[in-house]
Order: structure tokens, then C-alpha cells, then sequence
């Protein structure tokens, strides 16, 4: 039984508010946020309480997204609601965001009337709620080449030309009342992210690698789609198959409504895909990679005559000469009580800052080819420097987007609709590996 739900911006300003049951006051959203910000760590445990109060919250968007309640609830059904309940917004207003939150907030408060009664959830089903909600997501503007500020995960700028993510992926599902605003269009998205540690020897440590295939549908009506994976995906090292190189998950789980009789044989799902965005397949690999992981890196850390500490690095990208990694930062922790930073960087494009709140050197790559190798020199100034405190450096930890390729090697053989959509119907195939975390010993 949920007795609220709130939506909170990271900065704690309240977005949206509803009580059903009238059972707390609303200075429980005061003490969620004095909570989870009094707590040390990344990540904040999903349910605290306080007092007979429980709370139950996830972040999605850059968002807390929170339900209350005072009974004994499931902590399991009330997070999976929140996912589901973010995902519903999301296909209404396009995006998550605190932008499009505010902007749409008479939509959702509609929606979470539709939703819960009386503190008792009803159904998060997009098809079903589409006959009962009547007002109309209002979008942000849409893409402009000349502002790369909204460039997300499947978008970039590159030295040859400014590519932009598909602005129809970002509009809402349907209009509610009833016209589809647009093409008819079926998005499948292939997203990894990867969990690494390499040794100071370079040696592979740890690898984890969790994948989804997506589906994001704008068709109002498609009573089947098959998707052919490829033909040497195999599940576990049993059952390695084909003639081609191997493409090979440690575990995999499909969507209740995929139909799997294809797929022993052929490696062909086939699902009846209703309007919104849907997870059709998970999978994990574990311990190894079918190819060397993406960056390598190549430390010297000395002090010179001066008394500084020296930090010579070097990047190399081991992605295939035609891929390249977007956003990469790399981040360097430093021994502490050092006061300021000189660098030398190899290209201009490339910036570093020294973040006296992390302790940390951080240098950022807009743009990194692959096969290129990019190096920084950085010179520290640290009082006192001793053997010691040059073993604080590092570990060296790693962020990056790598659009069009997955560490796995999965691909979508095709992508076919039955019956065949008349018109102006367009299918899209799109891939982006993110990195999770990503460590490097010096």
C-alpha cells in the first residue's frame, strides 16, 4: 500500500507531490532528501526509514523518484512499480529529465490518478492507460546542430560532421488523443555497459558485461516482429555453434511475451511489441572479452628534481580503426594536500582540471579514434612528497560512450514486421556500449 509519491530533483527541489491516503505529512519529503544526502557513498541504500515511515526510492533521469508507506510492502513490488512508473512517464513525455517533468507535470499528476487509488496500485500498462489520459505531453525543442548540449548516448559531435541522435526516439509514444504526431517508426537498441579492472601488469583482472536489447515502438498496430540475432550467439561455452566467430553470453532472460520457438534454431525472437518502450532480452558475460578491451593505459610516475610529482600517461584505444569512444574522462586520484596542477596534453581539444573535492586529476576527451593513442604530462605541486603519498595515486578510473559497437559482438541480422506497415514506417537498429566501471591499477 503506498500512502505517497514524489518526485525530487537532485538538488531536492520538488517536482511533483501526491498523497493518497492522507496518512503523513508532506515534511516527509524534507526528511527523505535530508536523509539520503547525509549519507556517505554513491549510492544510497533503495529503502530507509524513519520512525513508522518507510521509503522506498530509485534514481532515474537524474531524479529521486519515491513512494511512502507505513504498511509492511514488498520493497521488491514497490521498486519494481517505480521502474515501471518511470517508464510510463517516459513513453507519455518522451524523456526523463527535470526538465520535462516540470514541463509535463499536469500529465503525471493525470497519470498517477489513473495509476494508484487509494494507495493501491491499478496498472502501469501503457495500452490501457492511453483511453483515459487526455492531456498532451508538451516537448522541449527539438535538435539544433548549432546547440550540442542535448547530445545523448547515441549522439555526437566528430571532426568530419556533427551527427545527431534521432530526435523521434526522444518525442512521447502517442498523442492521447489518438494521432501518433509522426512516422510510424520501431526502434531496437542494443545497450552494454562494462564493469573492467585491469592490473598494473595490464592483465585483465575482472570483466563484467550486462546487455539489453530494447524495443521502442510507435506503431499504432504489428502483430509480430522477429528478430534475428546472430546465427553463432550461443548461451554459456556448451553450446558454442555456427561456423563464424563465436558470440557467446554467460546468461540470458527474455521478456514474458517473446516467443522463443525460433530461436534454438534460427536465433530469431519474435514478439508482438504494444506502443512504448519495452526490455525484450538481458544477458551477461563474465570474465572474458571476445576482443581487447577498449583502452589501455601506459603510466610513469616519478618526482622530479623540483620536488613535484610526475604523472606521464598513455591512452591508447584498442577499438577497431573505424569505431571511436565519445566522452571519455579519465580520473586520476592524487596524494593529498596537493595544491595546484601544470599539464601538457597532445591535442587542444582535450582538458584536465585538478578537483580539489575528489582529490582527483580529471582529463577529458571529447572525441578518441580508435587505434590512436592520446598522452598527458601532469606536474603537481604536493607538499611535503614522500614515497608513501606517491602510492596514492591511482587507481585510475575511466567513463566513455563507444556508439555502434558492442563489446559481445551481438548484431541484429534484420529486423522484419508481419504484416508488412504500409506507408512511411521506418525501422531503426542502433548500438552503444557505456562503461559502468572501469579501472586501471598503477
Amino acid at each position: 500500500m503506498i500512502s505517497q509519491i514524489f518526485i525530487l530533483s537532485s538538488k531536492g527541489d520538488h517536482l511533483i507531490y501526491k498523497d493518497f491516503r492522507g496518512e503523513v505529512g508532506k515534511d516527509a519529503v524534507t526528511v527523505f532528501y535530508e536523509k539520503v544526502t547525509a549519507l556517505t557513498g554513491d549510492q544510497p541504500p533503495v529503502v530507509m526509514s524513519h520512525k513508522e515511515l518507510h521509503f522506498v526510492h530509485i534514481r532515474q533521469g537524474g531524479l529521486y523518484w519515491v513512494v511512502t508507506t507505513t504498511a509492511d510492502s514488498s520493497p521488491f513490488t514497490l521498486v519494481e512499480f517505480l521502474n515501471r512508473l518511470t517508464t510510463l512517464i517516459k513513453d507519455y513525455c518522451g524523456s526523463l529529465s527535470e526538465k520535462s517533468v516540470r514541463m509535463n507535470f499536469a500529465l503525471i499528476y493525470e497519470l498517477l490518478d489513473e495509476v494508484v487509488d487509494n494507495g493501491y496500485i491499478q496498472t502501469t500498462s501503457t495500452d490501457i492507460l492511453k483511453n483515459f489520459i487526455q492531456t498532451e505531453a508538451v516537448t522541449s525543442k527539438p535538435f539544433s546542430l548549432f546547440d550540442l548540449s542535448n547530445v545523448g548516448l547515441f549522439g555526437a559531435e566528430t571532426q568530419q560532421s556533427k551527427v545527431a541522435p534521432s530526435a523521434a526516439a526522444a518525442r512521447p509514444i502517442m498523442s492521447s488523443r489518438g494521432d501518433q504526431g509522426g512516422k510510424s517508426e520501431i526502434f531496437v537498441d542494443v545497450v552494454e555497459r562494462m564493469s573492467v579492472v585491469i592490473g598494473s601488469n595490464g592483465v585483465l583482472m575482472k570483466v563484467d558485461v550486462e546487455g539489453q536489447i530494447r524495443v521502442k515502438c510507435y506503431m499504432p498496430s504489428c502483430l509480430e516482429m522477429r528478430i534475428g540475432l546472430n546465427e553463432e550467439f550461443s548461451i554459456g561455452k556448451s553450446q558454442l555453434r555456427g561456423y563464424g566467430a563465436a558470440v557467446r553470453v554467460d546468461e540470458c532472460s527474455f521478456h514474458q511475451a517473446v516467443k522463443l520457438d525460433e530461436f534454438d534454431q534460427h536465433r530469431i525472437l519474435k514478439v508482438c511489441p504494444s506502443q512504448g518502450e519495452h526490455v525484450v532480452m538481458q544477458y551477461l558475460l563474465s570474465d572474458e572479452l571476445p576482443s581487447a578491451p577498449p583502452f589501455r593505459l601506459f603510466p610513469t610516475i616519478e618526482r622530479d628534481n623540483g620536488g613535484r610529482l610526475l604523472m606521464y600517461l598513455k591512452l591508447r584505444c584498442d577499438l577497431p580503426p573505424k569505431s571511436s569512444a565519445i566522452n571519455v574522462s579519465v580520473t586520476v586520484p592524487v596524494p593529498k594536500g596537493s595544491l595546484s596542477l601544470s599539464q601538457e596534453l597532445s591535442s587542444p581539444d582535450q582538458k584536465a582540471e585538478l578537483r580539489a573535492e575528489t582529490r582527483a586529476v580529471h582529463w577529458d576527451i571529447p572525441r578518441f579514434p580508435g587505434g590512436a593513442q592520446l598522452s598527458a604530462l601532469f606536474k603537481l605541486e604536493v607538499p611535503g612528497l614522500s614515497s608513501a603519498s606517491m602510492m596514492e595515486v591511482g587507481p585510475v578510473g575511466l567513463s566513455f560512450e563507444l556508439p555502434k559497437y558492442t563489446c559481445t559482438g551481438l548484431q541484429i541480422r534484420f529486423l522484419r514486421l508481419t504484416p508488412v506497415q504500409a506507408g512511411s514506417s521506418q525501422r531503426w537498429v542502433r548500438y552503444v556500449t557505456h562503461s559502468d566501471s572501469y579501472t586501471i591499477r598503477i
